[in-house]
């Protein structure tokens, strides 16, 4: 059975909600790299890969960005085929920001950053192992002290920064909060929250970075 066009969004917004929420859970517990003492991220890192709830949890994450990724494809090129294509050309400035412009850019980009960043972190937990007396502090630490990928990780978190930008609104209008009265308030939230994890997830990299290769 096919499902509307309706209904598509409709789980997109929901699974945006979901990453939403997780955005914010994993920035605090990245957060904790920064404390004085690494045991403080150390002990969340492990309560995360052994809890039984967190464990199910990172499937059902996962499932939902996969299927927020197709979904979003899914619905970016149905629109493009409903519309002509010189109205479409001529008037997408006109009647949609930047960040929702290049939503189907940034998710992309935002996708092949992901793919990398559980290749050296998740892989490398559950199915290699760290090296003799490393802690999970040590491998973020290790990350980012290369130059290459601590920037590429701060690119990525700007990107996501417009994604979040547009997709943060388009959510909660989705799931049927679309009011005169709350739009501009949800429109300011959502500009704020991409900020906020923009600068947060950039911050921590670039601290670490900083931290190892200090200048003088």
């Amino acid at each position: 059975m096919r499902l509307s066009s309706i209904v598509r969004k409709f789980i997109m917004a929901l699974s945006g909600l979901f990453l939403i929420i997780f955005l914010i859970t994993h920035l605090v517990i990245n957060s904790f790299t920064l404390s004085a003492s690494p045991d403080l991220f150390n002990e969340a890192a492990h309560f995360m890969a052994t809890n039984p709830i967190i464990y199910i949890m990172q499937y059902i994450l996962a499932l939902g960005f996969i299927l927020h990724i197709w979904m979003g494809i899914n619905l970016t090129i149905r629109n493009k085929r409903a519309r002509p294509h010189s109205y479409a050309f001529n008037q997408a400035s006109k009647n949609a920001d930047l960040s929702s412009r290049s939503m189907i850019i940034s998710g992309g980009l935002v996708l092949v950053f992901l793919v990398l960043h559980l290749r050296d972190y998740f892989y490398e937990l559950k199915f290699i192992g760290l090296p003799e007396g490393d802690t999970d502090y040590d491998l973020v630490v290790k990350l980012f002290s290369d130059p290459i990928y601590t920037g590429f990780y701060v690119v990525s978190f700007i990107l996501l920064g417009f994604h979040l930008n547009h997709g943060f609104k388009s959510a909660f209008q989705s799931v049927g909060a679309n009011h005169k009265k709350y739009n501009n308030t949800i429109k300011i939230a959502g500009t704020l929250y991409s900020i906020f994890i923009t600068l947060g997830f950039s911050a921590i990299a670039i601290v670490h970075f900083i931290n190892q290769y200090p200048f003088k």
